[in-house]
């Protein structure tokens, strides 16, 4: 098995439902158990050790992540480095990931932990994909039809993707809304071809039994 690596930005990870899953149970767990025993600075313990710590020293990372490095010594690792300098909350998450082999996880029960905080406050992610960049004016619109309809406070991710042609795709949680002229076009080939096809069987089905049989 080839080493794990530290991704910073995990959004692939997140699009794959099993890793979703494990690493929403470990995000559930820790904002549980951290509104009991992490004290104030939960979050941004987080934060610091994924952005500053693992991303600032990769070959650290890969170390932490590594499956040639054995779980008693990442522990050890643990230990010496961080425990000095983070609180016994947080080095002890961080030693049940290493326990389960799960610490290569990390960064992306750190996502699922922003989505969870975010959704809790009202808000939630919106990926939109349009094919061109959106106008103040477009930015605004959508964001008031997505309260309007759904009642949170929509935070917009947005990206260019030309091939759309025209209009936009938007995806709330697993539920994509297209109305891109990409898809129109497919749509109205698709009707096309079983208008063609539908004639066609029509006039089969005249040929074959012809008025008077």
């Amino acid at each position: 098995m080839s080493d794990a690596k530290f991704n910073s930005r995990p959004e692939r990870l997140l699009e794959d439902p099993g890793t979703r899953a494990v690493a929403t149970l470990y995000a559930q767990s820790y904002i549980t158990a951290a509104r009991t025993q992490g004290g104030s600075d939960w979050q941004s313990e987080l934060h610091s050790f994924v952005d500053d710590v693992l991303g600032g020293w990769p070959g650290f990372a890969d170390v932490l992540m590594s499956d040639s490095v054995g779980r008693d010594e990442k522990l050890g690792i643990l230990d010496r480095v961080i425990a000095p300098r983070a609180t016994e909350f947080f080095v002890n998450f961080l030693r049940v990931l290493v326990r389960h082999g799960r610490f290569s996880l990390l960064p992306v029960i750190r996502e699922v932990v922003v989505r969870l905080t975010e959704i809790e406050s009202g808000k939630q992610r919106v990926r939109v994909r349009s094919a061109r960049p959106l106008s103040q004016t477009s930015r605004e619109e959508i964001r008031s039809s997505l309260k309007g309809r759904f009642g949170f406070d929509p935070i917009l991710e947005e990206s260019v993707d030309a091939d759309l042609l025209g209009g936009m795709v938007l995806q709330v949680g697993d539920t994509v809304f297209d109305s891109s002229l990409r898809s129109r076009l497919k749509s109205l080939r698709a009707r096309l071809v079983e208008k063609a096809f539908n004639e066609i069987q029509s006039g089969r089905d005249r040929f074959s039994h012809p008025e008077g049989d």
